[in-house]
């Protein structure tokens, strides 16, 4: 992954405090098929405090942007029914950690990331070891798929990407 505007330095400066919120948001999608709240705006606190620190105020200030335009194209995929809300929200909370010269990086990373992810979740759900472990994760019945569960790892493994 190219580095821009000071990226991998705050990819090193993220990654510990993404981490913990991207392990929050997968196991509760799979648990609860839904994405707290308070983990998006956790994502989003963790960009507002700690990325003056990461990176250059100006790239900082402008990559709010990119929430601001992942969160208008999150709105109508999630309106027509394509994702989730809560999907919806966190890629926009995800987006100012990713500089825009990487953004095609990231979508070929997230699909080879969700394809991981689901075909994990399925063997997983196949697995009556696992499904005993987990029994009332509603992800196991339903007809959706977790999101969270490719969204959460492809942003850590993106910051992890950029980061060497």
């Amino acid at each position: 992954m190219s580095s821009t505007d000071g990226a991998e330095f705050a990819a090193r400066v993220f990654l510990p405090f993404v981490v913990p919120i991207c392990i929050w948001v997968a196991w509760s999608d799979m648990a609860r098929m839904k994405i707290p709240n308070a983990a998006v705006l956790s994502l989003g606190l963790v960009y507002l405090v700690v990325g003056p620190v990461a990176l250059p105020l100006e790239a900082w200030a402008w990559r709010w942007v990119h929430l601001l335009v992942v969160l208008a194209l999150g709105f109508v995929i999630a309106s027509i029914g394509a994702v989730g809300a809560g999907d919806a929200k966190f890629a926009a909370a995800a987006a100012p950690f990713i500089a825009l010269p990487q953004t095609g990086e990231l979508l070929f990373l997230l699909a080879a990331v969700m394809l991981a992810a689901f075909a994990t979740h399925r063997a997983a759900r196949a697995t009556p070891a696992i499904r005993r472990r987990t029994p009332d994760w509603e992800s196991w019945s339903s007809p959706k798929f977790p999101m969270g569960l490719a969204l959460a790892p492809a942003l850590v493994f993106h910051l992890a990407l950029v980061a060497v």
